[in-house]
C-alpha cells in the first residue's frame, strides 16, 4: 500500500520516508525523546514514548549517516511555537540500511523473584529476578500464575537492557513452560 507524501498527509495518515540518520534527541531528564533524519538536506525530527523500550532499543543501535526508512504520523503544532523543523510521531522503523530490522531474538533468564512489578494503575505485571531481570507478563499473566517472592522463574521471550544498565526486560512468552498469550 503506498504510504502519503508527508506533504500531502492527512493529520491521522502514517507515512513512510527515506532518510539518514543523524543522532538522538534526548530529554532534560537524559532519557531517549526522539531523533533527527536527513532527507536531501532537509532535517526531520521523530519524537518517540519514552516508555517505549523497544523503540527506544532499536535506536539505540542506529550509527550516523546511516540509511532508514521510517514510518510516522504528523504532530499538531506545538503550543510553545514553530519549530526549526518538521516533527512527526514515530511509529516504527521500516528499514535500515535497505532491510526489515532484526526482530529481537529469545532470550532466557533464570532466577528468583526478589519482587514484584506494578503496572501504572497498580496491578502487578511482572517480576523481577536476583539476577536483576524483569520480566514482563502483563497483569493478565500475573493473574494466571500466582508467582510469589522466593519463586524459581525460567522466563522466555524477546530481551532489551533496562534503562539503568543493571539488567534486562524480557517480554515473557513462557514462564516455567507455560505459554503466556501474545502481546500485541
Amino acid at each position: 500500500m503506498p504510504r502519503p507524501h508527508p506533504e500531502h498527509a492527512a493529520d491521522d495518515d502514517v507515512w513512510s520516508v527515506e532518510g539518514r540518520f543523524q543522532h538522538l534527541v534526548f530529554s532534560p531528564k537524559g532519557g531517549v525523546e526522539g531523533f533527527l533524519i536527513d532527507t536531501d538536506g532537509i532535517v526531520t525530527q521523530y519524537v518517540v514514548d519514552p516508555h517505549d523500550a523497544a523503540s527506544v532499543s532499536q535506536l539505540l543501535r542506529l550509527e550516523d549517516g546511516q540509511p532508514l526508512t521510517v514510518e510516522g504520523r504528523k504532530t499538531p503544532p506545538s503550543p510553545k511555537g514553530e519549530g526549526e523543523h518538521v516533527v512527526y510521531r514515530f511509529e516504527r522503523l521500516a528499514a535500515v540500511e535497505g532491510d526489515a530490522p532484526a526482530a529481537p531474538k529469545d532470550t532466557e533468564a533464570r532466577g528468583k523473584v526478589v519482587r514484584l512489578n506494578f503496572a501504572r494503575h497498580g496491578a502487578p505485571n511482572g517480576v523481577v529476578l536476583d539476577t536483576g531481570d524483569f520480566v514482563h507478563t502483563r497483569p493478565d499473566g500475573m493473574a494466571r500464575l500466582g508467582l510469589q517472592i522466593g519463586d524459581a522463574v525460567h522466563a522466555e521471550g524477546p530481551a532489551q537492557p533496562l534503562v539503568t544498565g543493571g539488567g534486562r526486560v524480557i517480554e515473557a512468552r513462557r514462564i516455567n513452560g507455560r505459554p503466556l498469550a501474545a502481546h500485541g
